[in-house]
C-alpha cells in the first residue's frame, strides 16, 4: 500500500471539503489541481498516467451542457420570466410550486448547478419585492434542482459520470428514473408545503402585465436543448450530442463567442480534471482495495431488496462523507463485482443525487443558493437540515425500491 497516494487524497479532500482556505488562497478547483500536481511530483503517477486518468467524455459532456445553459443566461431568460411566474402563481403557495417544478424540470436538461446559478437571483428578487419568507423559496430552489436532476443522465455531474463509467442508456434511464424524479419532486413540494404552509397563506401577490417571457432567441435555445434530449434518447453519444447542441447555438445565434466563454464554469471542468487524477492515484495506492476487501460491495446486491437497500445506505453515507463525485470515482472498480452492475450504477446515480439534499454541504447547488442569497439571510446549516434530512431519506428509500422493482434484471 502506498501511503503517499493515500495522504495526497486525504489532504486534497480536506481542501475540497473546506470550500475555501483564505490563508492558502485555495478554492475547490485549486485544491484538486494541487492534489493532481502532487500525484505527479511525488511519483504516485507518471505524467502520461495522470493525463490518461482524466475522463475526456465526462469533461466534454459538462462543457456542452454548460455551453447551452450559457445562452439562456445571455438572453436573460430567468429575468424575463419573473413577472410571468408571479402573474400565473398569484399566491405565495402557488409561487413555491412554480419554483419547485420549474427548477426541478429545467435542471434535468441544463444541470442543477446551472439552474441554481441562473435562478438564485430571480428567487432573491421575488423574496425582496413581494416581502416573502426567504427560507421556503431558497430551499425550494436548491432541493428541487437536486431532486429533478436525477431524471436524466445530464442533470448533474454525478449522473454524467455514472453514465460514462457505467455505460448507461439515456433512454432507459429517462423511462425508469424520469417518473421517479417527478414523484420525488411531488414529495419535495409536499414537504416544503407541510413545513411552511403557515408562512405561505393568506394573501395575493401584486403583479403587472409583461411582455412574453419566451422571445425568439430563447425559443431557439430551448428548441436546441430539446433537440439534444431527443438525440440522447435516440442513442447518440452524450458528450458529442451536447457539444453539437452548443455549436449549433453558436451558429444559429451568431453572437460574439467571447460573450459566452465567461459564462462557462471553467473552474468546474478544472475541478473534475484534477479530481480524476487524485482519485486515480488513490486507487493505485491500494487504499480502496484494502477497504473493500473488508467491506465488499459485491455482497450488498445479494438478498434482493434488503441487499440493495444496504448498498443504497452505503452510497448515501459515502456521498456525504467523501462528496458524491469523489465517492463515485473511488467505488467505480467495485461496481463490476455486483450481481447486477447496471442496476448498481443506476442506483449509485440516483442515491448520490438525492444524497445532495441531506445537508447544506451535500451539493454544490446548495452552496450556490446559500451564497447568492446572503443579502436576504442566506441558508443556515440547521435550517437546511430540518427539511433536507427527511427529504433525502424518503427519496433515497423510494428510489431504491423503485429501481429494484422496475429496472430490468441484468
Amino acid at each position: 500500500m502506498s501511503w503517499v497516494g493515500i495522504a495526497i487524497f486525504v489532504v486534497t479532500y480536506a481542501l475540497i471539503s473546506a470550500r475555501r482556505l483564505s490563508w492558502l488562497g485555495l478554492d475547490r478547483p485549486a485544491g484538486a489541481l494541487l492534489g493532481a500536481v502532487c500525484c505527479v511530483v511525488f511519483g504516485v503517477l507518471a505524467p502520461s498516467e495522470a493525463l490518461s486518468a482524466v475522463n475526456g467524455p465526462t469533461i466534454l459532456l459538462l462543457f456542452g451542457v454548460m455551453g447551452m445553459g450559457a445562452f439562456l443566461a445571455l438572453d436573460r431568460f430567468f429575468d424575463d420570466i419573473e413577472h410571468a411566474i408571479v402573474r400565473v402563481a398569484r399566491t405565495p403557495a402557488r409561487l413555491l410550486g412554480c419554483v419547485v417544478w420549474g427548477a426541478g424540470i429545467l435542471s434535468a436538461f441544463i444541470t442543477n448547478d446551472a439552474v441554481c446559478v441562473l435562478g438564485a437571483p430571480l428567487v432573491v428578487r421575488l423574496v425582496q419585492r413581494h416581502e416573502l419568507p426567504r427560507l421556503p423559496f431558497l430551499l425550494a430552489l436548491a432541493t428541487a434542482a437536486n431532486t429533478g436532476s436525477a431524471g436524466t443522465l445530464v442533470g448533474n455531474p454525478q449522473n454524467m459520470l455514472c453514465a460514462v463509467l457505467g455505460q448507461l442508456s439515456f433512454r432507459e434511464h429517462l423511462l425508469i428514473v424520469g417518473p421517479l424524479a417527478l414523484a420525488c419532486l411531488a414529495i419535495n413540494h409536499g414537504l416544503l408545503w407541510l413545513f411552511f404552509r403557515r408562512q405561505l397563506g393568506g394573501r395575493s401577490l401584486a403583479h403587472r402585465n409583461a411582455h412574453p417571457p419566451i422571445n425568439a432567441r430563447t425559443a431557439v435555445t430551448l428548441a436546441v436543448i430539446g433537440g439534444t434530449a431527443v438525440a440522447y434518447t435516440a442513442g447518440a453519444d452524450l458528450a458529442w450530442a451536447a457539444t453539437a447542441g452548443f455549436v449549433a447555438l453558436l451558429l444559429l445565434h451568431r453572437r460574439d463567442a467571447r460573450q459566452l466563454w465567461t459564462r462557462i464554469d471553467w473552474s468546474l471542468l478544472l475541478f473534475f480534471a484534477g479530481l480524476f487524477i487524485v482519485v486515480e492515484g488513490f486507487l493505485r495506492s491500494g487504499g480502496p482495495g484494502w477497504l473493500f476487501d473488508r467491506l465488499p460491495l459485491s455482497g450488498s446486491g445479494a438478498g434482493g431488496l434488503v441487499g440493495w437497500m444496504r448498498m443504497a445506505g452505503i452510497f448515501l453515507v459515502g456521498s456525504n462523507i467523501v462528496s458524491n463525485v469523489p465517492f463515485i470515482l473511488v467505488v467505480r472498480d467495485q461496481m463490476a463485482s455486483l450481481s447486477d452492475p447496471a442496476l448498481g450504477w443506476e442506483l449509485l446515480s440516483v442515491v448520490s443525487t438525492f444524497a445532495g439534499n441531506l445537508t447544506l454541504l451535500g451539493s454544490v447547488a446548495n452552496i450556490i443558493v446559500a451564497e447568492s442569497a446572503r443579502d436576504i439571510g442566506g441558508l443556515g446549516f440547521l435550517e437546511y437540515l430540518r427539511v433536507g434530512l427527511p427529504l433525502a431519506l424518503i427519496t433515497a428509500l423510494l428510489g431504491t425500491v423503485w429501481l429494484v422493482a422496475f429496472f430490468p434484471a441484468g
